[in-house]
């Protein structure tokens, strides 16, 4: 499989774009934890090529976890956002996506970086807004302030941007190492579902200590577990 390059990020440089937010999701199809959203901050005008980058599925962890604190420094900005499984219940997984986008780009916004428009990773844009939107309604609570969203930038679709495009297989990685450390830690607390190897996917012994012990906190109560 062909290495993700700079090809596509490149060709969406244009007149009022200069700074590409690149987008990637972790964990959406997971049954416990939280859903979390990296993202990158490109400068168009002087882009480097960081070939060693792949989608965060095709690393292994140590190599995933070496390659973070890199992207780190090659990107201008980036930032990685959640939202818990209690917010995914209540808003459903397209707006807890959202939320989670936009919790990585206030993060952004607050060391004092900018963009100018969106690549998304896949063929539906999570990012749309919907007519009515809980999302909106937690301005006063999960969100402090009223502040630009990301969602309300234009939004450049892409099919397996993750494989071929570098700004996105680096949001990935990420995303991937922060969401992990997440599972990590709360597999402490909660050692029988084994979040430390599954990350909360619907493994067989994750569904087994589902069906003995019953759904925990963490898990997203709304959604077919078994």
């Amino acid at each position: 499989m062909a290495a993700p390059t700079l090809e596509f990020e490149r060709s969406l440089a244009g007149p009022g774009v200069r700074f590409l937010a690149c987008l990637d999701e972790v964990g959406r199809g997971a049954l416990a934890g939280p859903v979390s959203v990296g993202l990158t901050v490109l400068d168009l005008a002087s882009l480097e090529e960081l070939p060693q980058v792949r989608d965060s599925k095709l690393l292994s962890p140590a190599r995933r976890e070496a390659l973070a604190p890199v992207v780190k420094g090659w990107a201008p900005f980036s930032g990685v956002g959640h939202a818990s499984a209690g917010e995914i219940d209540s808003l459903g997984i397209i707006e807890a996506l959202a939320l989670a986008a936009q919790r990585a780009w206030e993060s952004v916004l607050d060391d004092g970086g900018t963009a100018d428009a969106v690549l998304l990773d896949g063929k539906h844009n999570w990012l749309r807004r919907p007519e009515a939107s809980l999302f909106d309604a937690l301005r006063g609570g999960a969100l402090t302030e009223a502040r630009p969203e990301i969602r309300d930038l234009p939004v450049t679709m892409r099919i397996k941007a993750d494989m071929d495009c570098q700004g996105v297989a680096a949001a990935s990685i990420l995303a991937k190492v922060e969401r992990d450390a997440i599972m990590a830690e709360l597999a402490t607390a909660e050692p029988v579902f084994g979040w430390d190897v599954n990350k909360g996917y619907g493994t067989a012994a994750h569904k087994d200590a589902i069906r003995q012990l019953g759904p925990s906190v963490q898990h997203r109560r709304t959604w077919k577990l078994l």
